[in-house]
């Protein structure tokens, strides 16, 4: 408050100087800010200007698509090489029945039956496990183990040869077995036929030792019992069982 003895003058240059101090301070605290501003975003601008703007990076090439190896029938040992591209070459040219490529059987019936003459062949990877299996007593009347001859007769109790489809399994007169569809003239009545896979006593290793010779199938690949869930594992349906004389 003004004193009352303050003349009119007096307070106008009180007011006067209040006024210019007021100016005065609000300035210096622009001006304060201002100055104030540029040193907050400076810091990080220049930074940035520091490091500069890194480049998107290249994208990187595409990769080339895959080719499968070629398959060279060489890797897989215990099967005779004619007989193995053979195999192959009917794997190919039934593809549209043979649904299942990586796994193989090749039966030789070039051997006799005392040799490990069915070969489950992976294909992918080159393995391959060798089993006993029995030709059909019409292919070897007089019982000499082994295969004289083929049929695709029925009746004729013989083995046939040629590509075969593994097809469904079913419990029949021989236990748990195998269709198969046979692909070629040389084995087309094998359906009709009841060519099967399927386990036998008579394929047993134990009749070596005994006969020097396994037993003799209806014309069917009969394996020892103790074989036969082997085979159904190793091929499944839709595979290929080739059998010939190399």
């Amino acid at each position: 408050m003004y004193g009352v003895n303050q003349t009119s003058e007096e307070v106008n240059n009180l007011l006067t100087k209040s006024a210019s101090r007021r100016t005065l301070l609000r300035g210096s605290l622009v001006a304060g800010a201002v100055l104030a501003v540029p040193s907050c975003v400076r810091a990080p601008v220049d930074r940035m200007a520091g490091r500069g703007i890194e480049p998107l990076a290249s994208r990187p090439p595409a990769p080339a698509p895959y080719v499968a190896p070629k398959f060279d029938p060489r890797r897989i040992a215990g099967v005779r090489r004619p007989l193995l591209e053979r195999a192959l070459a009917a794997r190919d040219t039934h593809r549209r029945s043979i649904t299942k490529r990586d796994r193989i059987a090749v039966v030789d019936f070039g051997a006799g039956s005392a040799a490990p003459r069915m070969h489950l062949v992976d294909v992918a990877n080159g393995r391959v496990t060798d089993l006993l299996v029995a030709h059909g007593s019409g292919s070897d009347p007089r019982h000499t183990g082994f295969l004289q001859h083929f049929s695709n007769v029925d009746g004729s109790n013989a083995s046939c040869e040629g590509a075969f489809a593994t097809s469904d399994y079913y419990v029949g007169k021989h236990g748990r077995s195998q269709r198969l569809l046979g692909l070629d003239p040389t084995n087309d009545n094998a359906l009709a036929r009841a060519i099967v896979v399927h386990g036998a006593w008579y394929a047993e290793a134990e009749m070596l030792a005994i006969h020097g010779k396994l037993g003799r199938s209806q014309g069917c690949f009969a394996v020892g019992d103790a074989r036969l869930q082997q085979v159904f594992n190793h091929l499944g349906e839709g595979a290929l069982i080739y059998a010939a004389k190399a």
